[in-house]
């Protein structure tokens, strides 16, 4: 495995950030944003293979090992989480970068993407994102209307609503996030993580810091996610017109994955014109490092 540079950064969001690079910062960059519950360690497989010829970076984001932990569920919504990564850009004196998320990175990168593509509001931000690469994370306007109509994802997601309950908070404080994981998710399934990234992912879930800004980006996530008996309307922002994605995107999308099924993928081309859509059989939803093979050559071909 490739080694990686660490740094530690002070950004202008307030936020001290643990980042880790490869690769020679002349080199075109990519930004590798991981999910919920892992570190930048999620994308090793995609770090090894394309450090030759990108400048690779990944942060541990807010709220997660290393980098800062604000207690507070409001320090998590998704403006700050996008200002991060500009703002992590500028600390490593990058002025545009390729997006790479999956899961909450993923949503996360749906939101850097748009707002960095060219003629975004923003004038810091706008042209700075030529290309995004998305893995097994939902566009959030088709996200939440499968939540409102969808009751297959509806049911998939009540572990949200466990996340975001204090009800649960004592739980966590006795026994961790592992107390709460055994608790609601119900739709895990063995898979092929290496039993050394298993223990690290473990010993981060015993801090009581980390584990609260992790739930904390699902309790500031303004994501409506009904109960199963309830009789829901699509919020605001997904019922009407929702803003495009112009720029090339590559969504790779396991479809075995049981808390995201692939109706998550269906018309999104209406919402990213210039998709590239690259399904992956026999995966769950870890696909970045399940099926790295499978994901680095549509990487390759959509970057070549």
């Amino acid at each position: 495995m490739i080694a990686l540079s660490p740094h530690r950064l002070s950004l202008s969001t307030g936020i001290d950030m643990d980042a880790f690079t490869a690769g020679d910062p002349k080199n075109p960059a990519i930004i590798f944003l991981h999910g919920f519950p892992e570190s930048h360690r999620t994308w090793r497989h995609q770090i090894a293979h394309f450090a030759d010829r990108f400048y690779c970076i990944a942060p541990d984001q807010r709220g997660y090992r290393g980098t800062s932990k604000p207690q507070e569920v409001d320090a998590y919504s998704a403006d700050k989480l996008t200002a991060d990564i500009f703002a992590l850009a500028n600390a490593l004196h990058v002025q545009q970068f390729i997006i790479a998320g999956h899961d909450w990175g993923g949503a996360i990168a749906w939101s850097v993407a748009l707002n960095g593509q060219a003629g975004a509001l923003n004038p810091a931000w706008a042209g700075r994102v030529p290309r995004a690469i998305i893995a097994n994370a939902p566009h959030p306007y088709i996200f939440q209307r499968l939540l409102i109509t969808d009751m297959n994802q509806r049911e998939s997601s009540q572990y949200i609503r466990a996340f975001r309950d204090p009800a649960n908070d004592a739980l966590v404080q006795e026994h961790g996030l592992t107390g709460l994981l055994l608790k609601t998710i119900k739709w895990d399934k063995p898979n092929a993580m290496e039993p050394e990234e298993r223990a690290a992912l473990l010993a981060d879930w015993t801090d009581r810091d980390t584990c609260f800004g992790m739930l904390n980006w699902y309790r500031a996530s303004a994501l409506y996610v009904p109960a199963m008996d309830e009789d829901a309307e699509i919020p605001a922002f997904a019922a009407g017109a929702f803003p495009l994605l112009m720029i090339p995107t590559l969504v790779v999308w396991a479809m075995d994955d049981l808390a995201l099924p692939p109706s998550n993928i269906d018309g999104i081309e209406k919402l990213v014109p210039d998709v590239t859509i690259t399904p992956v059989e026999n995966c769950g939803h870890f696909v970045i490092w399940e099926q790295p093979d499978a994901v680095n050559a549509a990487m390759d071909s959509f970057l070549a």
